[in-house]
């Protein structure tokens, strides 16, 4: 039987206690999440609540609390590492571990937190940073981000460089990557179809060839985990702008590339951190 998650809207912590969740299984989830003909998601199969506006900190049953909890699409139980583990929290040690078995030692896996769809990517970067960069020796990198019409919006070393982003600073050779692809807000995935996209090989300098891509089935976006740069994003609804730290959109429809989230490791719990929250509304 699919399992199910909960729902709830934005409102505070007691008012949610008392009104009944959204209840939608996994399969539903990919249908209007990952798998949609249009790439949007359908509100109306979960009431009139977007991902950006989930309730933080929802109880643990709900894949809402603190913890990053690993997400297997339906189908995929049998090919991705973490295939037995769904709704289970990340632990650092089993990223570590997968990555072992990797030729370029990098690892991923699909997420929830707080009810949003998430990435975490192992990369060998403490390892790495000190080698001249070559192909399958993957570390991160910071470049500058442009927007779609090619206007400079600022450089990822911004990330160790101005205080504000401190909670963001790269650490544990891991980042959290919010998953709603900038085109559409389909969930782009980690090697969940075979691809030279998706291959375990990697290319330096953020360019499109090489494997270790994220890739969104639906429209073929693809994004570069291990280059952290600038960007600027709009809200659907409001037009609203903002500039956010991301990873950079390799190739694709998708105008620019996908948030960080900042996270910390509580043992060996991963555990994400509620701070930049503007920066998940441009599907709303």
């Amino acid at each position: 039987m699919a399992r199910k998650f909960t729902l709830r809207d934005s409102s505070s912590s007691s008012e949610s206690s008392s009104e009944e969740g959204h209840l939608i299984d996994r399969r539903e989830f990919m249908r209007h999440s990952f798998n949609t003909a249009a790439g949007a998601i359908t509100v109306a199969a979960i009431g009139s609540v977007g991902f950006a506006s989930l309730l933080m900190g929802q109880a643990e049953a709900d894949g809402g609390d603190t913890a990053v909890r690993y997400w297997v699409p339906t189908g995929a139980e049998d090919s991705v590492w973490y295939g037995d583990r769904h709704l289970e929290p990340m632990t650092y040690q089993s990223f570590v571990d997968a990555a072992s078995s990797s030729a370029t030692g990098m690892s991923a896996a699909q997420g929830v937190w707080s009810g949003m769809p998430v990435n975490a990517v192992y990369v060998p970067h403490e390892e790495n940073k000190g080698s001249a960069l070559i192909e399958d020796k993957p570390r991160f990198q910071f470049m500058d981000g442009y927007t779609a019409d090619g206007s400079y919006v600022g450089s990822g070393y911004e990330l160790e460089e101005d205080p504000q982003y401190q909670s963001l600073s790269i650490h544990d050779n891991l980042i959290i990557i919010f998953s709603r692809c900038t085109h559409l807000c389909c969930i782009p995935g980690w090697q969940l179809v075979t691809n030279e996209f998706t291959e375990d090989q990697w290319v330096p300098s953020g360019t499109d060839s090489g494997g270790s891509k994220l890739f969104c089935i639906c429209h073929s976006s693809r994004f570069d985990p291990t280059v952290i740069e600038k960007n600027r994003a709009r809200n659907r609804s409001s037009g609203a702008e903002f500039d956010f730290i991301g990873i950079k959109r390799a190739g694709g429809p998708a105008p620019m590339g996908m948030p960080l989230i900042p996270f910390v490791l509580n043992g060996d719990s991963i555990e994400a951190l509620p701070d930049f929250k503007d920066w998940y509304t441009y599907c709303d």
